[in-house]
């Protein structure tokens, strides 16, 4: 059979919303090799945060239904693939993974790809999901896992055979992120500490502000920004006020450009509950700011402590002001962290690499006896 001369790509995603998969989707797509791939990109519901990003690539952008609850995305989907005819169908994220990929199953799609970013607790607690998320992965021709833990978590837990899931770690735009002057982010003379995600559970910005509690006793300049958007947002500004640090902590919102904000923070600090690898931290190594992170599988598999950042036990709040203090004390650690850490970003985890990786597994099934 001769091959088309490209063969078209359907990302379905659950959303535009904040959110780590939808950076990883769009550095996956910006450095896709569009000689051989044509890219489209649907989200299950609404049009979120990243609409305009995944427009500005110049791939067509699709909503399949104006809200989460309006269950049209199937009817919808189902049209655009009889319609478009895609060779490829990849799916991000659990709604896609759980509706999308069972509708392009069912209409013969040739290769349906999984893209795991993390165990979220979920598929742990949730006897349910852990089923749903079981039985379509049976239905994946491969499952992208950003992690070995997450790949031997669908392997151990989920009964997926070896060959058919590959670790395909998430990538950065490295040269995107090299450092540029800061702005109104930072005060003269002040450190600031940034934090960086969805306000949610799961990023325990709670624990973020704690922390920023202990270090403002500790330094009186020290200041906080928080950038992202989230169900949290309410409960986190009311802590913020109860431990008195309210007029040291910006909550910047969304950030449509986070490269201002890396360029004018000394340290990223991450207290997440769990990841699998956060685009946060890689974007933070590009652009040269030291990483103080909770010390869970995904990110040792990407970071060393001691050599180009700090990793902190889950939860302990001293250790973590303990590192970020030490890291403030120092321009001379900051500097070397930053800089070998940026250097092991650009070898290992870059958006090239990653997208070259995905484009191998589409052609090794769509062309197998090549």
């Amino acid at each position: 059979m001769t091959a088309p001369a490209k063969y078209r790509v359907l990302h379905v995603i659950d959303s535009f919303d904040l959110g780590g998969a939808q950076t990883a989707l769009l550095n996956l797509i910006r450095c896709a090799d569009r000689e051989r791939f044509e890219p489209e990109v649907a989200c299950m519901h609404g049009r979120g945060v990243f609409w305009q990003d995944f427009a500005a690539l110049g791939v067509p952008v699709h909503s399949l239904s104006p809200a989460k609850w309006l269950p049209l995305y199937v009817w919808r989907l189902a049209r655009l693939l009889t319609a478009r005819r895609f060779d490829i169908v990849h799916c991000h994220l659990f709604g896609a993974n759980w509706i999308a990929k069972p509708v392009a199953a069912l209409l013969g799609v040739r290769v349906r790809i999984a893209h795991d970013q993390c165990n979220d607790r979920l598929r742990h607690d949730s006897r349910l999901a852990r089923w749903l998320d079981t039985a379509t992965n049976q239905l994946s021709t491969h499952v992208c896992a950003v992690s070995k833990s997450t790949r031997d978590f669908l392997v151990e837990r989920e009964a997926m055979p070896e060959t058919r899931v590959s670790v395909v770690y998430n990538g950065v735009d490295v040269e995107r992120y090299t450092p540029v002057k800061a702005d109104e982010h930072k005060a003269p003379g002040a450190p600031l500490i940034a934090g960086v995600g969805r306000l949610v559970v799961q990023k325990d910005f709670a624990l973020f502000l704690d922390v920023a509690a202990e270090l403002a006793r500790r330094n009186a300049g020290v200041r906080f920004v928080i950038a992202g958007t989230g169900p949290e947002k309410t409960a986190l500004k009311a802590r913020a006020t109860a431990l008195g640090i309210a007029e040291r902590v910006r909550f910047a919102g969304h950030v449509t450009d986070p490269r201002e904000l890396y360029a004018a923070a000394d340290v990223l600090l991450l207290t997440s509950r769990y990841e699998g690898t956060p685009l946060t931290v890689l974007e933070a190594m590009a652009a040269g700011v030291p990483v103080v992170a909770s010390k869970l599988d995904g990110l040792d598999e990407i970071l060393a402590d001691g050599d180009d950042s700090f990793l902190v036990s889950p939860g302990a709040r001293g250790q973590f002001a303990d590192r970020v203090a030490e890291l403030l004390a120092s321009a001379e650690l900051r500097a070397r962290f930053a800089t070998a850490a940026r250097t092991k970003v650009a070898a290992s985890f870059s958006a090239k690499t990653m997208a070259a990786q995905v484009e191998a597994i589409y052609l090794r099934h769509l062309t197998p006896d090549t």
